[in-house]
């Protein structure tokens, strides 16, 4: 059962292609990652955006080791932009890419991007990353589901 997370659609809806970077913050176990890799994207899709112009790295994959190597990842994405168009960029747990800071900033001045990321370790949270990307950034705030949400899943599975 999916439970379509309205509120944080339209907010990342509502700060597409703002030029900013989408900062999607939360505790552990909240959805930002579904709510980036899943919900979003298949927005995007039903939006009409082709699906290779939607970049997605999962750092918590082991088989994306080689992207904690900041020039690799940049490297990686200026290769994959092989054309004009508004190419999305989905980094889940952009914190265990090595200089991190230094990639937003980078992806943020790099032409065609769209950049959203997650994150919710303490080393995310103690860099600052929102008061660094301030005037660069959006952050939207990810809580676990509400008690309406919680009750109309559990719901849909008794049915």
């Amino acid at each position: 059962m999916i439970v379509n997370r309205t509120t944080y659609i339209d907010q990342l809806v509502r700060s597409r292609g703002n030029g900013l970077i989408k900062i999607v913050t939360g505790i552990r176990r909240s959805g930002k990652s579904f709510l980036l890799k899943k919900l979003f994207r298949q927005h995007l899709l039903d939006d009409g955006v082709q699906d290779d112009h939607i970049i997605i790295i999962d750092m918590e994959s082991r088989k994306n080791k080689a992207f904690k190597d900041p020039d690799y990842l940049l490297d990686y994405i200026d290769n994959v932009m092989k054309d004009d168009n508004t190419y999305y960029i989905i980094i889940d747990e952009v914190q265990e890419v090595n200089d991190f800071v230094e990639v937003l900033s980078t992806l943020s001045v790099t032409e065609g991007t769209d950049v959203y990321v997650t994150g919710s370790n303490s080393r995310f949270l103690s860099s600052d990353v929102v008061t660094e990307f301030r005037g660069r950034g959006d952050e939207i705030h990810v809580w676990p589901l509400s008690l309406m949400e919680s009750t109309y899943k559990k719901c849909l599975r008794e049915e």
